[in-house]
């Protein structure tokens, strides 16, 4: 008989334990018919268009009025203390858990479905749908068996995840307070590194691939999402350095950079091989109004805590504005893989 040891795996700053958790019997989930198909990915698929904006145009004129009202974002980075503000009080008031369940993150919908109409969807159905289509794409099941350890610089996160985890019997998932930058883990700890939409909040893109690759042990998967701008050249013009602008100030980024900076500076550690990349924006695009929709169908929950009216229109306005940067090709959405080399 032979035995397979235990896999260790390593996720950065998320809401709570979903990779671990059994799939809540609640959620409908709409198993998806096709698939990413391999190659780089990054040219913009013509359905998304077609069936997105054409069912959506009435959020353009809301969105261009809005653009106007508040040209400014107003949680602008400043140190991680901004970030780790920001996830706690998204945490403590419970409306983003509400809409968004377990995983703060995009979700993932197949053409088919984006054609019939993303809204049919059940929108946290959609995000356990990327959970199993990002362990497809990284080409390995490694949360089947082992043990998960979960970080993130939110006090409330790691509360709320351990609680999660206590309440549906996942005893194979802890949670720790700790800075993605400067992890204290010994190196080569961990059988798979895994982040989804934590590489948006680093003021160092360099120093949060290094550190993930630090931990990762050799022959082990590093794994990650996250929101990119465009290449350049072509130059951004100043309307789309005013664009980003935005959306760096409003949700506490630091900054964006492309796929194709990120596969440079994997490539740069001299420790990955195989390194690959895709942009998943034709499979996540309808994630940004489906979110605004799900607050105007229960809007109960905002409407009994007015003290975060302000905050949750502003919200609105930059789910508005990121879907309009990714339409339009000023934003994609990066996936990023690679094998530490033996």
């Amino acid at each position: 008989m032979v035995t397979t040891p235990a896999t260790t795996a390593l996720c950065l700053s998320f809401l709570a334990h979903g990779l671990a958790s059994p799939i809540p019997s609640s959620i409908s989930r709409s198993r998806s018919i096709s698939g990413p198909k391999g190659g780089n990915g990054l040219r913009r698929s013509p359905w998304v268009t077609s069936a997105l904006t054409r069912r959506s145009d009435k959020f353009g004129v809301v969105g261009k009025l809005y653009q106007r009202l508040f040209p400014k974002g107003s949680r602008k980075y400043e140190t991680g203390n901004t970030v780790a503000n920001e996830y706690d009080s998204w945490t403590a008031d419970g409306i983003l858990e509400h809409y968004w369940g377990e995983h703060i993150h995009l979700g993932y919908y197949t053409p088919e479905e984006q054609t019939k109409g993303y809204k049919k969807k059940n929108f946290i159905g959609a995000k356990y749908d990327f959970i199993d289509r990002m362990v497809e794409w990284s080409a390995k099941n490694y949360f089947k068996d082992g043990s998960v350890t979960g970080i993130t610089i939110s006090p409330n996160q790691v509360k709320r995840a351990t609680e999660l985890a206590r309440d549906q019997d996942v005893p194979n998932a802890k949670f720790e307070l700790k800075d993605a930058l400067n992890m204290d883990y010994p190196d080569n700890s961990f059988d798979v590194v895994w982040a989804i939409e934590s590489g948006e909040h680093m003021p160092s893109k360099e120093r949060y691939v290094e550190e993930m690759t630090r931990v990762l042990k050799p022959g082990g998967v590093l794994v990650f999402a996250t929101w990119c701008q465009r290449d350049d050249p072509p130059a951004f013009t100043q309307e789309e350095k005013d664009e980003l602008q935005f959306l760096y100030d409003e949700w506490a980024h630091p900054h964006f950079i492309s796929i194709e900076k990120y596969k440079q500076i994997m490539e740069g550690t001299g420790q990955l091989e195989k390194v690959d990349i895709d942009d998943w924006n034709r499979y996540t695009l309808p994630s940004w109004r489906h979110s605004i929709w799900v607050g105007v169908y229960d809007p109960w929950i905002v409407v009994r805590k007015p003290w975060t009216w302000r905050k949750c229109l502003r919200d609105g306005i930059c789910l508005e504005r990121m879907h309009r940067a990714f339409d339009k090709g000023l934003m994609q959405y990066g996936m990023l893989k690679a094998v530490k080399k033996a």
